[in-house]
């Protein structure tokens, strides 16, 4: 496919720096090292295309995208999935649903692990290129992740754009007549959710208990709620900036350096891949463009896990990870 312009990557100002000071430095002034273990997930972000172009979106995804995979790519995938056997893998974009041969990508790489995610921001499932895509997933246990800003209509349809939460709730409702986020059926649906402005989630299990409180209201049932903070990269940055929140909320990030999540940070065990075939730690370093190596490792020459003890690429933008519970 053509590509366009890439992700934008501004580095961190020297006031933040100031009363910042590097991801790497406070690793060590705690004693850490942010080294890989054994990898059991393999990410795949398969494009840029999407349908919404979310204020808060770390690679400034959108309809004008045109970055996204290709069928020799999706080849050189499946074949590194048949030779390392990952336990879980995980497909995301933008919009997976948006991308062409998406449905035959996942239907090839179902019986290569024990679970298979699929991202999706609920509205990409009604358009016509994901016709019957609900359909497959149901029928191969595809687990949804399903990303949902907010309860509130007026919240969920600024971050997301006007009419976002009538249309997500209709999905919500179609997915939930399939069986999923039902226990009985096992096909899982989560939810994951953002913070709506440059502050930190609050407690993940009191947001849930919210979250379904009030989206039982609608019939809706679902499996389990993630809340992460916002990463300060891409579209998230550009608004941070833009609202005078930048310096402060990486300030916010850096002083809620949690030490006890480095362990289980996700990209400790975690590879991924970005559309055109690089490897990457994690897929906020796609945005931040810190592949996986500095060679730019592609998957074709892949022939087993990445290396344990290798070190991770790592940025200011780490800190949205580490801080409070973390992502783990």
């Amino acid at each position: 496919m053509s590509l366009t312009s890439p992700v934008a990557h501004r580095p961190v100002s020297s006031k933040a720096v100031e009363f910042v000071g590097s991801f790497d430095g406070n690793l060590a002034r705690h004693g850490l090292k942010l080294v890989r273990g054994k990898t059991h997930t393999l990410q795949i972000n398969v494009g840029l295309l999407c349908d919404l172009t979310c204020r808060h979106c770390h690679l400034e995804a959108g309809p004008r995208r045109r970055e996204v995979m290709t069928l020799e790519t999706m080849n050189d995938i499946i074949a590194y999935a048949s030779r390392a056997r990952f336990e879980t893998i995980d497909i995301t974009g933008g919009a997976p649903e948006l991308v062409p041969g998406i449905q035959s990508f996942l239907c090839r790489l179902f019986p290569l692990t024990r679970k298979l995610i699929f991202r999706t921001n609920l509205v990409a499932l009604r358009e016509e290129a994901a016709s019957g895509l609900m359909q497959s997933c149901r029928a191969m246990k595809v687990a949804l992740v399903a990303s949902f800003p907010s309860t509130n209509v007026s919240q969920a349809d600024a971050v997301r754009g006007n009419g976002f939460w009538r249309k997500g709730i209709e999905v919500l409702r179609e997915l939930n007549r399939l069986g999923y986020g039902s226990l009985e059926t096992g096909l899982t649906l989560d939810l994951v959710v953002n913070p709506a402005g440059a502050f930190l989630p609050g407690n993940q299990n009191q947001a849930e208990k919210g979250f379904k409180r009030h989206l039982d209201r609608h019939g809706i049932v679902f499996n389990k709620l993630f809340s992460f903070a916002n990463v300060p990269l891409g579209r998230c940055r550009a608004w941070l900036e833009q609202s005078g929140n930048f310096d402060h909320y990486l300030k916010t990030l850096s002083e809620r350096f949690n030490p006890a999540t480095v362990e289980g940070l996700m990209c400790r065990s975690l590879i991924s891949i970005s559309w055109d075939g690089i490897l990457y730690d994690c897929d906020f370093n796609i945005a931040a463009g810190l592949p996986h190596s500095a060679a730019k490792v592609h998957v074709s020459s892949m022939t087993g896990y990445p290396e344990e003890g290798a070190i991770i690429a790592t940025g200011d933008h780490c800190y949205a990870c580490a801080a409070g519970a973390g992502f783990t």
